[in-house]
């Protein structure tokens, strides 16, 4: 019988998939290692194993012992399974701007989880780096991986990852493409390629705010190219001991915008629902594409899946409160608010107090006339201002005697040109039916131009 002994030995040997779609246009064979097939979802199973096993041997990590380290989410998940099977506690530090849903599964898996803030230095006491460190010296029979530094990190690439994408393109690989990080998966790997064919280009894909890349280039740690990022998983603002820059040809930089549209791409065209490192992988090839041939074999490494993800990269109001998403539609609108509230309406037989007090309670400057169930009119802000400026005794008055043209009712999927001819100086918002949720939402002058300059 073919049976696993355990969850661990799944690891490795995940599939290369050739990219169709997102590629036609790039020159050569363009291959994904995707990695997310590995148990915990990541390519970080290989190295989390590696860290323990090796620790192990080295009489590091004893029986009952503990597993502390800074993580990103996905070496914590690794190393998690490890502890599962080998009976270790683990606890691990992450940054405030890791998903919650990293934060959570490692919890499902057993593992505590401590939220330190990003944007301090690494050496600052409150830093993840600090906060392990310091929990190693505290506690008893307790492990710090230091996935940074711990050269069975890239060890483990050496001894799997490369071996498996030499074998899978019968060596015919002229490319590897990897986001860095902590230097493990693109150093480890280009270590072993490099050693059956020196000419394979190793591009290392970064990210603005890194210093990676500058100290590629120069030599040079400079702290003025570090600041706050949003991509997940890669780029540094240190240099872990685990990298070999020798073996690296070329380091690129990808926005934060342009990694996450690019993985919501791979997901709709290629049907591959990866993380954020894999989008900024991929756009990183395509930032170089003028200089591949027709004959060349290019392997994109896609760290993790995109489960981990799903209430940033493949959250539409995620994305466009960031200005990633473009807009395009009444629904792109009411997709990218904060909270998608109720639409205030106001009965036909109500006062214009009572339109007044609502609008002062919601903050909004439109109001819907509902007179059984039809909308028959509306109320404005500004009509309503003119209209008693002309006669205060208004106040008192029903709706009905002050209230404008009904709002128009366009389809959720009007595009934002339209809705613009559509609002003007008599007419100050739009409506639409959501036929799913039965619904009706608003969409208002200040509503477009917001989505439209973000």
């Amino acid at each position: 019988m073919d049976i696993k002994n355990n969850i661990l030995e799944t690891i490795g040997n995940t599939p290369l998939i050739k990219l169709n779609k997102i590629t036609q246009k790039v020159p050569g064979t363009i291959l994904a290692k995707v990695d997310y097939f590995n148990p915990g979802n990541s390519i970080k199973d290989r190295m989390a194993l590696k860290m323990v096993e090796v620790a192990e041997k080295e009489g590091k990590l004893k029986p009952g012992g503990t597993i502390i380290e800074c993580t990103s989410g996905n070496t914590g998940m690794g190393l998690a399974l490890a502890a599962v099977v080998k009976g270790y506690k683990c606890i691990f530090t992450t940054t405030d701007k890791q998903s919650k849903e990293k934060m959570d599964i490692l919890k499902a898996v057993g593992a505590e989880v401590i939220v330190c803030p990003t944007n301090v230095e690494p050496d600052d006491p409150r830093s993840y780096y600090s906060v392990a460190r310091r929990l190693n010296k505290e506690i008893p029979n307790s492990f710090h991986c230091n996935q940074y530094d711990n050269p069975a990190n890239r060890l483990a690439h050496y001894e799997t990852t490369g071996p498996e994408i030499w074998k899978q393109t019968e060596g015919k690989i002229t490319h590897l493409v990897c986001t860095a990080g902590t230097g493990g998966t693109v150093t480890g790997t280009a270590m072993y390629l490099k050693e059956k064919n020196p000419n394979i280009k190793i591009w290392a894909i970064d990210v603005y705010g890194s210093l990676l890349t500058k100290y590629f280039r120069t030599g040079e740690i400079d702290m003025n190219e570090v600041h706050p990022y949003i991509s997940e998983g890669f780029g540094e603002d240190f240099v872990p001991e685990n990298y070999d820059m020798s073996v690296i040809d070329h380091f690129e930089q990808v926005t934060d915008k342009d990694g996450a549209v690019m993985a919501r791409k791979l997901a709709k065209e290629e049907g591959i629902f990866c993380g954020y490192s894999a989008g900024s992988c991929l756009q990183g090839l395509m930032q170089l594409k003028d200089q591949l041939t027709k004959d060349d074999v290019v392997v994109c490494i896609f760290h993790d899946h995109g489960s981990r993800y799903v209430g940033k990269i493949y959250n539409d109001q995620w994305m466009m409160e960031r200005g990633f998403l473009e807009v395009k539609s009444f629904q792109d609108i009411v997709n990218g608010r904060a909270a998608h509230q109720k639409l205030i309406t106001i009965d036909h037989n109500a006062t214009v107090a009572d339109a007044v007090a609502l609008m002062k309670k919601y903050g909004i400057e439109h109001i819907p006339v509902l007179d059984g169930g039809d909308f028959t009119g509306s109320i404005s802000e500004s009509g309503l201002f003119d209209k008693l400026f002309d006669n205060p005794s208004l106040k008192t008055a029903g709706i009905h005697e002050v209230m404008e043209a009904a709002l128009p009712i366009v389809p959720m999927n009007t595009p934002v040109e339209k809705l613009s001819s559509l609002i003007n100086k008599h007419n100050g918002a739009v409506l639409s039916k959501d036929e799913i949720s039965g619904l009706y939402h608003i969409v208002t002058k200040y509503d477009i131009l917001q989505a439209l300059n973000k």
